[in-house]
C-alpha cells in the first residue's frame, strides 16, 4: 500500500510545485501593476483571478494529499523497509546541512584510497565541535554508482575509524548516521581486508572515552551498519530498519526464496519499535506521515533536540564513565525480552 500512496503523493507534489510557481508569478504581476503607472482595473483583475484560481487548487490538492497520507498509519514491517530504502528520504548530506554548521570534510583512509560511500568530518553542533560520520548512498544514478549504493569498501571503514580516532584524541563527541544495505561483498573488498576493517572498527569504538551517538536513518544491515554503530545511544528514525542482513538475504537463506521477503520482515523484528523493545535502540525519532521526505525540516527539528538532550546527559561524565556506559548498554541488550 505504501508504494501506491507515495506514487499518488509524488504526482500531487509535482502539480503543487507547478501551481505554486504560477501563483508566485501571478503575485509578482499584480505587484508590478500596482507599482506601475499604467495600471488598469481589468489588467489587475485578470492576474488576481488567476492567483485566486491557483490558490484554490493548491488548497484542494494539499487537503487531498493529507487525506491520502492518513492511510500511511500503522505500516507493516515490509512497508517500513520500503520507506527506509526510499530514494527521497533525507541522506547524510541533508542531515549535515540541516543539523550542523561549519562542516569540514575529511577524506581518505591514509593507507590506500578514498571511499565515497562514507562521508565524515568535523562540524559544530550548537557551537560545540563534534565529529560526524555516516554512510552515503547518493540520490541520482551517477551518485549511486560513485557511492557504491552505500556499500563501503574496507577503505571506507578505515577512513571512518581514522576520523573517529581523531575525535577521541581531541575529545570531540561522535555522531554517526547509518544507512547501508551492508558492506560491499566484492572480491576486491575481501582481498583488501573487509572483515578485518569492520572488526577493527568494532574493537576500537568499544574503547572510546567520548560519547558516541548513532542515528539509523534508513536501512542498517549487517556488520556494514554495526561498524559505525557501537554507540552509547542508538536513535532510530520511525521508519528505519536495523537487522543482521536484508530481508531478501534472510528469505534466501531460510527458504531459498528471496520473494518471501515480506514474510521475512514480519519475523526479523527489524523495525524501530521492535528494536526499542529489545533495548537495541534507545529512542525512536518520529517521522511525518508518509516518511521523513514529506517534511525533512520538521524531522531535523525533532532530531536536533534529541541529539542535544543526549549529549547534555554525557557532558558531566568522565571518559571512563562514558566507556563503561557503552559497554553496559551492550550487556543489557535482550534481557528485557528474555
Amino acid at each position: 500500500m505504501i508504494r501506491k500512496i507515495l506514487e499518488q503523493t509524488e504526482k500531487i507534489d509535482t502539480k503543487l510545485s507547478t501551481l505554486r510557481d504560477l501563483s508566485a508569478k501571478a503575485t509578482r504581476e499584480m505587484s508590478a501593476r500596482v507599482s506601475g503607472d499604467a495600471i488598469t482595473r481589468e489588467d489587475y483583475k485578470e492576474h488576481h483571478d488567476n492567483w485566486t484560481t491557483y490558490e484554490k487548487e493548491i488548497r484542494h490538492l494539499t487537503k487531498l494529499k493529507e487525506d491520502i497520507l492518513e492511510q500511511a498509519r500503522d505500516l507493516t514491517p515490509a512497508e517500513r523497509v520500503y520507506l527506509a530504502r526510499y530514494s527521497s528520504r533525507p541522506h547524510i548530506d541533508d542531515f549535515i546541512d540541516g543539523l550542523f554548521t561549519d562542516f569540514f570534510e575529511q577524506r581518505g583512509d591514509h593507507l590506500h584510497d578514498e571511499d565515497q560511500s562514507i562521508r565524515g568530518g568535523i562540524a559544530r553542533f550548537h557551537g560545540v565541535p563534534v565529529t560526524v560520520v555516516g554512510h552515503r548512498k547518493g540520490r541520482t544514478v551517477e551518485e549511486n554508482i560513485e557511492c557504491n549504493f552505500g556499500m563501503p569498501r574496507p577503505e571506507g571503514y578505515r577512513k571512518a575509524l581514522r576520523i573517529m580516532k581523531e575525535a577521541e584524541k581531541f575529545h570531540r563527541p561522535i555522531i554517526t548516521f547509518i544507512d547501508t544495505p551492508g558492506a560491499y561483498p566484492g572480491l576486491e573488498a575481501e582481498e583488501h581486508g573487509q572483515g578485518e576493517a569492520i572488526a577493527q572498527n568494532l574493537a576500537e569504538m568499544s574503547t572510546f572515552t567520548v560519547p558516541v551517538i548513532a542515528v539509523v536513518t534508513g536501512e542498517g544491515n549487517s556488520g556494514g551498519a554495526l561498524a559505525l554503530a557501537v554507540a552509547n545511544r542508538v536513535l532510530m528514525l520511525e521508519n528505519a530498519v536495523y537487522s543482521i542482513l536484508s530481508p531478501e538475504g534472510f528469505a534466501s537463506i531460510l527458504w531459498k526464496d528471496a520473494n518471501r521477503r515480506d514474510e521475512a520482515c514480519e519475523i526479523m523484528q527489524l523495525t524501530a519499535a521492535d528494536l526499542k523493545r529489545a533495548g537495541v535502540a534507545d529512542e525512536v525519532v518520529p517521522e511525518p506521515l508518509g516518511g521523513a521526505q514529506e517534511d525533512p525540516q520538521a524531522l531535523f527539528e525533532v532530531l536536533d533536540q534529541m541529539l542535544l538532550d543526549t549529549l547534555k546527559a554525557y557532558s558531566g561524565l568522565s571518559g571512563e564513565e562514558i566507556r563503561f556506559d557503552r559497554n553496559e548498554k551492550y550487556r543489557e541488550i535482550g534481557r528485557e525480552v528474555g
